[in-house]
């Protein structure tokens, strides 16, 4: 499928291709059966602790000069059973509880068949990047448990480069990889903090926000040039796209015409 103008199209990872949310609370409900089954923790207890885990990933700050990602979410465990329980620190606890939820998560990272098949499709006619934020390890780990690397050209980590995720430098270089100009690129992603405000900042084409449950972003959120409530919908945005561009270049070609007579 070849579009008039558009060479290549970025994608996000998590929760634009493969459904880490879900993958999440599917972890989650395997540690707290852990938790209630072999340690004998209370219901109410081990929900707390897995509560307080899911809290400090959202607000996680990560140098991995200072300490590798795993020694920091063992310690998320940790901190959680502390001070939901007390008693002794129990670190080889906290490290089992990581251990499953990470390998647990990974499990259920999956790229459906249908996105299989569209990003082969759409592979035909543009290039192919997936722009993922994130810690190495952590990124690098789950897009090999997805098995995507061979639906894409390039694969680009934020923690792999000096800058994420929206600044333009990690866009550009994205352009750079792939021989393309930031206008001859699109943008898709579920963010609009990252994916959407990045795209727009670094000057590509068009941005597409992924939406699934079709919510009405807050005033001051960056505004998307296209919104699809599925990944599957992207074809039809490229079509849309290039319907445009030749709807253009008719336009322009009649007023060509007119004004040599």
């Amino acid at each position: 499928m070849g579009v008039h103008g558009v060479k290549a199209v970025f994608f996000d990872l998590d929760n634009t291709l493969v459904d880490t949310a879900a993958a999440g609370r599917r972890a989650i409900e395997e540690v707290m059966s852990a938790l209630r089954s072999k340690h004998h923790c209370g219901e109410g207890e081990a929900r707390v602790i897995c509560e307080k885990v899911q809290d400090k990933l959202l607000k996680e700050c990560h140098d991995p000069a200072k300490m590798c990602i795993t020694d920091l979410r063992i310690s998320h465990w940790e901190e959680a059973i502390q001070e939901t329980i007390g008693g002794e620190v129990n670190r080889n606890l906290a490290a089992e509880c990581y251990f499953l939820w990470k390998t647990t998560r990974l499990q259920h990272l999956t790229l459906a068949e249908d996105t299989r098949d569209m990003l082969t499709e759409l592979r035909k006619g543009v290039r192919l990047l997936l722009l993922t934020n994130g810690d190495r390890q952590t990124q690098r780990e789950k897009i090999e448990a997805c098995a995507c690397q061979p639906y894409f050209d390039a694969i680009v980590v934020g923690g792999e480069q000096k800058e994420e995720k929206p600044a333009p430098s990690i866009f550009h270089y994205c352009c750079d990889l792939l021989g393309v100009q930031p206008a001859e690129c699109v943008m898709v992603g579920d963010s609009l903090d990252t994916d959407i405000q990045g795209g727009l900042n670094a000057g590509l084409k068009a941005t597409v926000w992924l939406n699934k449950a079709m919510t009405t972003p807050v005033d001051a959120s960056p505004v998307p040039h296209y919104i699809i409530s599925s990944v599957l919908d992207l074809p039809a945005v490229l079509q849309k796209m290039e319907h445009k561009v030749n709807a253009k270049l008719g336009t322009d070609h009649m007023a060509g015409s007119n004004e040599t007579h």
